[in-house]
């Protein structure tokens, strides 16, 4: 009996401790459901265009989200050497790695060339880039010079410059393997393609991905958290296994975007459940 007793008040005297010191200690989170996919999941900087860098940094690590496309409004295509560097040590700060710049837009082939060096003094391998379509013979000759992929960003029926994937394909085809295009899935959607098959018949020059969700195939049609509307991702991130592609999937939320967070958080658990949901046993 005294040894019973001597062992009850150990037991509580430890739960008292444990409580002082917070409760008993969780484990720590499991890794995303990303984390052994040949894809990583990261976000588009134009997701923060309301917003600063250090905003963008925090809602990254509460997301468990680990790569950036670089927008020019958080680093400026002019920025110095010394303010690029600290960009840098910001993003490493948040275990953040910037991946690519873009979208630029470049009307001439005076901006192609900058938009070459700054990615260059980035120390990015990316580009998500918008030419006009008489320079793809230039952005061919900057590739070949830099030795960097040019993602051309899809628009669906916004813009009369690259509506969709099927558009990209046709004017890339011919020109080097290292210009291709960033996949916005919403953009292709809303232009009455099917994004999963695009996908797969475009996959050699998918070198940037878009992820978002829209509630219709047409104009009309417009963003949504991803899971909310009518793109079928099961399919889709089946097809990212089948095609093997091993960039990013960055996601662009265009929903509220003066207070994205909740959708963003929405958005990247959908897609995450869907990778485990999709996943072979």
């Amino acid at each position: 009996m005294k040894r019973i007793c001597l062992l009850l008040l150990l037991v509580v005297e430890l739960s008292v401790v444990t409580m002082a010191q917070g409760g008993p200690k969780r484990p720590d989170p499991q890794p995303p459901a990303d984390t052994h996919e040949k894809f990583k999941l990261g976000m588009a900087g134009y997701t923060f265009a309301r917003f600063g860098l250090d905003t963008a940094l925090q809602t990254l690590q509460r997301a468990d989200v680990h790569y950036l496309c670089i927008k020019d409004f958080h680093l400026p295509l002019n920025s110095t050497d010394e303010q690029i560097t600290a960009f840098h040590q910001k993003l490493k700060a948040k275990g953040v790695t910037g991946y690519g710049v873009g979208p630029i837009y470049m009307k001439s082939e005076a901006e192609i060339d900058r938009a070459f060096e700054y990615a260059k003094r980035v120390g990015v391998k990316l580009i998500v880039g918008v030419p006009n379509y008489d320079l793809l013979p230039y952005v061919d000759k900057k590739v070949k010079e830099y030795d960097m992929k040019y993602a051309i960003h899809l628009h669906g029926p916004d813009m009369p410059l690259y509506p969709d994937a099927e558009d990209v394909w046709n004017h890339v085809k011919n020109l080097d393997p290292r210009i291709g295009m960033c996949l916005d899935i919403g953009h292709d959607t809303r232009n009455g393609k099917d994004a999963v098959a695009d996908l797969k018949k475009y996959h050699t020059r998918v070198f940037d991905i878009h992820l978002k969700d829209v509630t219709g195939p047409t104009k009309l049609g417009y963003s949504v958290e991803v899971g909310r509307g009518i793109i079928d991702f099961p399919a889709f991130v089946k097809m990212l296994r089948k095609v093997g592609y091993s960039g990013v999937v960055s996601l662009e939320h265009e929903r509220n975007m003066d207070n994205p967070f909740m959708g963003i958080a929405e958005s990247v658990g959908y897609f995450r459940a869907m990778i485990v949901a999709t996943r072979k046993k």
